[in-house]
């Protein structure tokens, strides 16, 4: 009986812990849910009515269009990146790019496999040393490649666009970026993963969160005045502001001991007072979807960890260190939400703790044990506030991935939901187990893989 008392209460505390943690996380998400339904309501009820909807396909180029620079840094991507250059070149509608390639000295493989699509448009850059290093230093090595094209064409880019290895390039990308830059120093596309079909539980949860994120997330970030941070692809950066960046920096506009270089770009120029844009805009008629950056993620749990670990750290542990609180109520409160990971992982260890603690009590209870499990009103008034909370954000979640991938996908993303738990309190141990020992941050590789079909 006293180890059952210790069990029960030790339960009770983790569990009331979890619960005031998961209320203050949950009124906040409720918060976002409301700007964004109010802001969509207002906007069929004014602005669609007296607009015609915009499609990509009806943007006219200007009548100088800019020449595009695409960065596409790669560490032993041998396996894929042929095929995603050859997509790419195909893919593209639009008349003046070309693409920079970074790869390695002691990765040829790569080099190799670049070398193999002979066409005009593309770079090679060697990067002189031996790799990994970061994906901002690769990026800086592009940089570096840009200036030297400039220079020798006497042609400066409009703007510098971001992709990876494994990237599935939208045929009017370019076009949009076009459009908008220049009426915003960075505009990002949504990024939507490809769904795995023979990874439904791990890699299926990334298209479940970048649903949530890149159809509500951003949206509200703009809404409250704060930066769009950059997911790394399917985004622009205007040539003028990218070298404002490298003047403050030494030449290096990408910061190179950065793990999420990419997000904290966003933040920077949007810190300077320059304008950042997110943009959802469909295709053409008739065609679902939007023009966006698609490609499958991580398909096993080691290399979800490992990427979600470096988000985790690159965001939450360094970013607070290397961005800080600066910047408006909007900006100040989204970067609080972005570096919440580690707290919302304890919080769920917590939980599932308390759930288990309770479960064998019940248990032994149920097998005729002399055991009682008491939960203080206080406690129980908790827990149904933060399960009815609970069972808003699963059905929340289910509804933007459904918008996005269909009812089964929707459907799916409600058990999916304790896969991302679990991914998220095994990478937020070990972003803080390497962030406390001080590692040294490199590039870590993650397999990759690229449709087939987008080649054909």
């Amino acid at each position: 009986m006293l180890a059952a008392d210790v069990l029960s209460r030790i339960a009770a505390e983790l569990a009331l812990f979890a619960s005031v943690g998961f209320l203050l996380l949950g009124l906040n998400d409720l918060a976002v849910d409301i700007i964004y339904l109010t802001r969509r309501l207002w906007r069929s009820r004014t602005v669609y009515r007296r607009y015609r909807k915009a499609y990509a396909s009806f943007f006219c180029f200007n009548k100088n269009p800019g020449f595009m620079a695409i960065f596409v840094p790669a560490w032993e991507e041998s396996a894929v990146i042929a095929a995603m250059l050859k997509a790419t070149l195909k893919r593209l509608d639009y008349p003046d790019y070309r693409i920079f390639v970074g790869y390695y000295r002691n990765d040829p493989a790569t080099g190799a496999a670049i070398a193999s699509i002979a066409d005009p448009r593309i770079t090679s850059v060697e990067v002189e040393a031996d790799g990994p290093t970061t994906k901002a230093d690769c990026l800086n090595h592009l940089y570096d490649a840009l200036i030297a094209h400039e220079t020798v064409t006497g042609r400066r880019a409009k703007a510098v666009v971001l992709h990876d290895a494994e990237d599935l390039v939208h045929r009017y990308e370019l076009r949009v970026f076009d459009g908008l830059i220049g009426r915003a120093a960075v505009v990002q596309l949504p990024v939507l993963p490809l769904v795995d079909r023979n990874s439904r539980w791990i890699s299926g949860h990334y298209c479940d969160e970048f649903a949530e994120a890149h159809i509500k997330e951003l949206v509200v970030r703009e809404a409250v005045g704060a930066a769009i941070p950059l997911a790394g692809v399917g985004c622009a950066i205007e040539r003028v502001p990218l070298a404002k960046l490298a003047a403050q920096h030494e030449g290096r506009p990408f910061a190179g001991k950065s793990l999420t270089e990419d997000y904290e770009i966003g933040l920077r120029l949007g810190g300077l007072g320059l304008k950042t844009m997110f943009v959802r805009i469909p295709s053409e008629p008739g065609e679902p979807g939007v023009v966006s950056s698609r490609g499958y993620f991580p398909s096993t749990l080691g290399a979800a960890v490992r990427q979600k670990a470096r988000w985790l750290g690159g965001i939450a542990f360094a970013g607070w260190d290397r961005l800080g609180w600066s910047g408006g109520l909007g900006e100040r409160w989204m970067r609080l939400r972005d570096r919440r990971g580690p707290l919302a992982a304890l919080l769920i260890l917590c939980a599932y703790s308390a759930a288990f603690l309770w479960s064998q009590l019940w248990l032994a209870d149920l097998l005729g044990a002399p055991i009682q499990v008491r939960i203080e009103p206080l406690l129980a008034t908790l827990l149904t506030v933060t399960g009815w909370l609970l069972l808003w954000r699963v059905l929340m979640r289910a509804w933007f991935t459904a918008s996005a991938y269909g009812l089964e996908e929707g459907l799916l993303s409600m058990p999916r939901l304790f896969v991302g738990n679990l991914i998220a309190v095994l990478a937020a141990f070990r972003a803080f187990s390497r962030h406390v020992g001080g590692r040294s941050q490199t590039w870590e590789k993650t397999q990759h893989i690229f449709p087939k079909e987008a080649v054909l």
